[in-house]
């Protein structure tokens, strides 16, 4: 079970972030309950694909953040990747039947792995790239 202090951080993160790509306030609310099920999924993290990556991590990497700040991070990018993979199903104009030829199972789970990897290497390369961590903390900020 997740605290619930740990979850509210994560989750300011993780608006903070998804508001400076998509205007959260501005989604239709099917949109809105897909990315609430969403971060519930992620933050639960019942695989401990997440808890085991950032224990893993090097303490020079942890220190740059809170692990609940990051997990938030994490959240909005996974996010953001999954609704330009949305995005481009919907743009493709294909019908259901080409649409269910494809391989669209298991797309979550694939981009948020994926997403997991791609943060976890910034955050990594963060400890010796200036830019890139006063990045991270902008994008996180309000």
């Amino acid at each position: 079970m997740v605290e619930q202090t740990y979850k509210e951080t994560a989750k300011t993160v993780c608006y903070n972030v998804a508001n400076k790509v998509l205007p959260m306030d501005q989604l239709p609310d099917g949109l809105k309950e897909a990315y609430e099920g969403m971060f519930e999924e992620l933050i639960a993290d019942k695989a401990q694909a997440f808890s085991l990556a950032w224990g893993k991590l090097p303490a020079s990497a942890q220190k740059l953040m809170s692990q609940a700040e990051f997990h938030g991070f994490y959240i909005a990018n996974a996010w953001m990747q999954l609704s330009r993979v949305a995005q481009e199903i919907a743009d493709s104009n294909d019908t259901e039947e080409e649409m269910n030829d494809k391989e669209y199972d298991g797309v979550f789970g694939r981009l948020a792995e994926q997403s997991l990897k791609e943060c976890l290497r910034k955050l990594k390369k963060a400890r010796t790239d200036r830019v890139m961590l006063n990045s991270f903390k902008k994008v996180m900020a309000k």
